[in-house]
């Protein structure tokens, strides 16, 4: 077995990173400092483990040139919205800092004559965070800042895609002034993530990236009876009602889908258009789309990267062959982007109609730059095609008639429901998802819920 591993940049194929692999004895030590550390660290006050993570954000937000670069070259986002980033992952820490009070604030019951009664929050212990590489730092930051205001300790196993951001989100928490062992990392193979996973002094797991990877982390910790969160694949649908404002529909819809080269699990993956509007939504989508520039990440003037790999980009190549074979018709001509060759990561955008869920490209996920686009008669129509999916993350309806279309995201099965926008994590608001999109919660004053534990005071103050 390899003892180091490379990240390959999609930008051109060159090896940006290499790192070696923990071994036993840096896992084990890890571990154990991470235990130790812990046990210090939930005493300290909370308004000191604050100003420490803020110290730690000022730190990372510094940086932020730097850090876009490397997103740019790791991942494959285009330098001129790589920065967005840093700027996302610094709103969710600096609300989540704001909500700790409230968070993790003691439960004061009414009063009981000759007792006193209060819940307070403890923390969990040691917290292991795994992240992915589309989103590598607001991914990350959603479980590690929370666990680490919470009085946890935290081990970051990040995605060897992208290796940096766990060294980053490190020297960050090193120059905020964190006790040594508060907030560690390790670069894991599958076997000896498994292994963390197992082991007695992990009491916590917070898991981002596909169904697959989910059920090992499920399998790995089971009989152990510890807290897991699983934030999992998306097929997330919108819907354009007859009413909607089309060019806004049109700008937010397609930037839904396509931003980030369609690699976010809560992107638009399928449309349903209102039989109204179809057919000038698809002539303004398909010009809204020809507008995009695919190329080199690292060009400030390319709106659309390559995928993170090779792999991933015949992934989607396959759906779209496939569904054209089964009907589908495409609206853009791959042949007018000079960089998209099979094998190779680059890929042209693609937006296909007369689409139908017999097709993989409306039911699977896809993660590329790809959205098929279905005309629907009714209302309920729609609501039935958004609900026929394994996943349930977020789900989109444009609209002008909010009343009606919060009635109708009553009806779906959705973590977050949106009118007149999508693909917008608001830290204010619950993070989380319903069938394969997983389960558990982050974000918002319940992100704290899942990194600690109530524990009940009883006291009998007459004898």
């Amino acid at each position: 077995m390899s003892t180091r591993f490379s990240t390959i940049s999609p930008i051109d194929g060159s090896t940006y990173v290499e790192r070696p692999y923990a071994s036993a004895d840096d896992i084990n030590s890890t571990l154990e400092a991470a235990e130790t550390a812990q046990q210090a660290w939930k005493k300290a006050a909370l308004t000191e483990r604050k100003a420490l993570c803020t110290k730690a954000i000022d730190a990372f937000v510094a940086k932020k040139d730097d850090i876009a670069e490397e997103i740019c070259w790791q991942m494959g986002r285009p330098i001129r919205s790589a920065a967005g980033e840093v700027a996302g992952m610094e709103e969710r820490a600096r609300t989540m800092i704001n909500l700790a009070e409230q968070g993790l604030a003691t439960i004061k019951l009414d009063a009981k004559p000759g007792f006193d009664r209060w819940i307070q929050r403890e923390p969990v212990g040691v917290v292991f965070v795994i992240a992915p590489w589309n989103y590598p730092y607001l991914t990350a930051i959603n479980a590690v800042l929370p666990a680490i205001l919470a009085g946890n300790s935290v081990i970051l196993k990040h995605s060897a895609q992208t290796p940096l951001c766990a060294e980053r989100l490190y020297e960050a928490f090193r120059a905020g002034g964190l006790p040594d062992g508060v907030f560690q990392y390790l670069h894991l193979t599958h076997d000896d993530t498994e292994a963390v996973i197992k082991d007695e002094r992990i009491n916590y797991v917070a898991f981002t990236g596909s169904v697959p990877g989910g059920a090992m982390v499920e399998q790995a910790a089971s009989g152990r009876f510890i807290g897991i969160g699983l934030e999992l694949g998306g097929k997330d649908p919108a819907y354009i009602r007859a009413d909607a404002n089309l060019a806004h529909a049109v700008d937010t819809a397609m930037d839904g889908a396509f931003f980030n080269s369609g690699q976010s699990c809560c992107g638009i993956e399928r449309i349903y258009v209102h039989e109204a509007v179809y057919e000038e939504f698809i002539k303004q989508a398909v010009d809204w789309v020809k507008q995009l520039k695919l190329g080199r990440s690292d060009d400030p003037e390319t709106t659309l990267g390559p995928l993170v790999r090779s792999s991933a980009a015949d992934f989607v190549r396959e759906q779209v062959r496939e569904a054209i074979e089964q009907g589908a018709v495409a609206h853009i001509s791959a042949e007018a982007y000079a960089l998209d060759k099979a094998g190779s990561p680059y890929l042209a955008p693609q937006i296909l109609t007369e689409v139908n869920h017999t097709m993989r490209v409306m039911t699977e996920e896809s993660f590329g730059p790809v959205i098929g686009i279905q005309k629907v008669s009714s209302d309920e129509e729609a609501i039935e095609l958004m609900n026929d999916s394994e996943f349930g993350l977020t789900a989109a309806i444009f609209t002008s008639d909010i009343d009606k279309s919060v009635e109708l995201g009553q009806q779906l099965d959705t973590g977050t429901f949106f009118i007149n926008r999508c693909d917008y994590l608001d830290p204010d608001l619950a993070w989380t998802g319903v069938k394969n999109s997983g389960h558990g919660c982050t974000l918002s004053v319940l992100g704290y819920e899942s990194v600690t534990r109530p524990k009940s005071f009883h006291i009998k103050t007459e004898l």
